[in-house]
């Protein structure tokens, strides 16, 4: 049976226990009441019996039996209630908390089978590649071709291996900060033709303010452009621009990446900067990735006192907004 299968039955396994459980304490206090408002009834019919008929206060006696009978009663659902609800709270906690513990699970499942592919393909490219440079007699600019692409795919690990790194000191709280003076717009700027270089086919719309500067740790920045292009560049369609602008706006310094792909549904959304998460099945998914890239995003921006937003593009693809404020 697939992992994914095993998810399935564990999650409906969870499901059944909890409402037999749930039902189970229904019950129980039912029957409670039940037991209790039957002992109530007998003690209020032995009190009853045992007043006088010629009694003269018998009024008064009756009545006293009655009110402290339905006292009781009150009593009993009023307990009964506020145990019950109580009860209902901690057993829903319980239940979304065990559920998010096996989507959890899920996920980093999922982040194992996207790294491990993620690493044994550049690692198998630049494996052929060094072999054929080896075994084969190429001129200088095959040559140089392989060694281009080699180069290509050791980038690749390098970014997964960061992404890892920083992911892993971030949520331990072990990043050593070294906050400076950083000029946004430089970075940016380096980043992009950084980015076309690799991609020489990809045309980017960029608009970029001169001398946007905030308060900054200059690589967490670097791999906040990085990943948020890289992911524009990744479901974009080849033939659509990629648009990249920084502008300020009043105490503000906004970056924003916009890409024409096939858009985030709106279930997806909130989820979408989750640690390990990715959209669709990662037995089908044919775009690369982690579930590292856009959880980083959000842990560098709140680091650094910033947001991040996602707002669908018109008529198709995705908007990241990171708004730093100055």
């Amino acid at each position: 049976m697939s992992w994914k299968g095993i998810k399935v039955n564990n999650l409906k396994l969870v499901s059944l226990i909890y409402w037999v459980f749930l039902t189970y304490m229904i019950a129980a206090f039912i029957w409670w009441y039940v037991s209790l408002e039957k002992q109530n009834n007998e003690i209020a019919a032995i009190k009853f019996q045992s007043i006088q008929i010629n009694d003269p206060s018998l009024k008064a006696k009756t009545h006293a039996i009655q009110d402290f009978q339905l006292r009781k009663t009150k009593q009993f659902i009023g307990e009964g209630l506020t145990i019950l609800v109580l009860f209902l709270l901690g057993a829903i906690y319980v239940y979304r908390s065990l559920k998010k513990q096996l989507r959890y699970a899920d996920q980093q499942q999922n982040f194992m089978m996207a790294v491990t592919h993620e690493l044994k393909t550049p690692i198998a490219i630049s494996h052929l590649n060094i072999e054929t440079l080896l075994k084969r007699d190429l001129d200088s600019s095959q040559q140089l071709k392989l060694l281009e692409a080699t180069l290509k795919e050791t980038k690749r690990l390098d970014h997964l291996s960061t992404n890892i790194l920083l992911t892993a000191q971030l949520d331990m709280g072990q990043y050593e900060a070294n906050k400076q003076l950083v000029n946004v717009s430089e970075l940016l700027r380096q980043n992009i033709k950084s980015f076309q270089e690799r991609y020489p086919s990809r045309i980017c719309n960029t608009m970029v303010e001169d001398a946007m500067e905030i308060q900054g740790e200059p690589l967490l920045i670097q791999l906040l452009i990085n990943n948020l292009i890289d992911n524009a560049n990744k479901y974009a369609p080849v033939t659509e621009p990629i648009y990249i602008h920084l502008q300020s706006h009043q105490n503000m310094i906004q970056l924003i990446v916009k890409d024409q792909g096939p858009g985030i549904a709106a279930m997806d959304r909130n989820k979408v900067f989750e640690k390990f998460y990715r959209v669709g099945a990662e037995t089908t998914r044919t775009t690369k990735g982690s579930g590292l890239g856009l959880y980083l995003c959000k842990r560098i921006a709140e680091f650094h006192n910033a947001t991040i937003q996602l707002t669908t593009n018109t008529p198709t693809g995705s908007i990241f907004t990171v708004t730093f404020f100055i």
